[in-house]
């Protein structure tokens, strides 16, 4: 077995390119507009403390800095380890059609078929994201590991309508009714064919940067360690509405992640099977404000730089009141009207601020 896993072509790293993504909130659209404003500025360590989907990151990585990327969920460590941290490992053919097979020395689960019948994939679906995952956790590479939980994440994602875990509503990919939204030869592509795709996109990511780049989970205000700059991409928090709890949106995907210990942390109450209900600052009306004192408190050290929405809490006068606690000189940019994936509000700017 594992004689077959080091055979096949594997993508070169001649033109490294940031991999599709439909995550919720991700910069991979205005990294470009971001890195504009921060190409002048003079440093070289940077962190990225709410990581995401390492859109950021990358790019910051691309401009040959020291980039240490972090982020509170662990599916989305897993991502920044593939793409940040890793400068070397790829996934080659012969690997992931390994990966997309069944094996008589390997043990599998039912986790998946067992507790989400019926929710978010077919009978036929669970069953297989149940063997790959263990097909994973059976790579001895780490590396490589995270880079297969990579394309794992995305080819979920794409095959849920909304690209979201925030309901019940299996039955919409399935009805043979017309649809004025989602994109079904997206849904009824088989999960192979994507963890195929994916596999390829994350291994073309793959580059070396000639930095010690490294990727953590945790805190963001409790990452060890001093930076030239701090880029702080925080959960949003609407002054109408509900925050964004990616923990809830993206709990399947940090089952995944965290298979062993996962149905120990499963909200039975829950018709689709959340995560249990963990409290964060960042989503909290009452404690939003003192979580970015705390945080720019922490790095006061570093250029601080945070990108957020026009219409969030804390407004844009106060995140820059905020900073110039710390900050001698605090500069704002807008990109203008700007529509965030899954979302209708095309009234919403994106906000960067840099305080030096």
């Amino acid at each position: 077995m594992r004689a077959s896993l080091h055979q096949g072509s594997i993508p070169d790293d001649t033109h490294p390119v940031f991999p599709s993504t439909r995550y919720l909130g991700s910069k991979a659209r205005l990294s470009e507009w971001i890195w504009g404003h921060l190409a002048e500025l003079p440093f070289h360590t940077c962190l990225d403390c709410f990581g995401g989907t390492g859109a950021m990151a990358y790019r910051l990585k691309q401009a040959g800095k020291q980039v240490t990327y972090n982020d509170a969920l662990r599916f989305n460590y897993l991502i920044g380890k593939a793409l940040i941290q890793n400068s070397r490992a790829r996934l080659c053919e012969n690997q992931v059609e390994w990966l997309l097979a069944r094996h008589a020395d390997v043990a599998y689960a039912g986790l998946v078929q067992d507790t989400f019948a019926a929710i978010y994939y077919t009978d036929a679906e669970n069953a297989w994201i149940d063997q790959t995952v263990a097909n994973i956790r059976a790579l001895p590479d780490d590396d490589q590991q995270a880079l297969a939980y990579f394309a794992l994440f995305q080819s979920c994602i794409v095959k849920r309508p909304f690209n979201l875990f925030h309901r019940r509503n299996l039955y919409l990919r399935l009805a043979q009714v017309a649809r004025g939204f989602g994109n079904k030869a997206s849904w009824d592509r088989p999960f192979h064919e994507w963890f195929r795709a994916f596999a390829a996109e994350g291994s073309r990511a793959v580059f070396d940067n000639g930095q010690s780049n490294r990727a953590l989970l945790g805190d963001a205000a409790a990452v060890p360690g001093r930076f030239d700059l701090v880029y702080i991409d925080p959960p949003y928090l609407p002054a109408r509405g509900a925050g964004v709890d990616y923990r809830d949106y993206y709990h399947f995907l940090e089952g995944l992640a965290e298979y062993d210990r996962w149905v120990g942390q499963i909200d039975r109450a829950s018709r689709h099977r959340r995560l249990l209900r963990q409290p964060s600052p960042w989503i909290d009306r009452a404690l939003i404000h003192d979580a970015f004192d705390r945080l720019f408190q922490r790095f006061q050290d570093s250029i601080l730089v945070v990108s957020y929405r026009g219409d969030g809490i804390p407004s844009q006068p106060e995140l820059v009141s905020l900073l110039r606690r710390y900050k001698k000189r605090v500069r704002a940019f807008s990109y203008g009207a700007y529509q965030y994936a899954l979302s209708t509000n095309t009234a919403s700017s994106e906000i960067l601020l840099i305080g030096v």
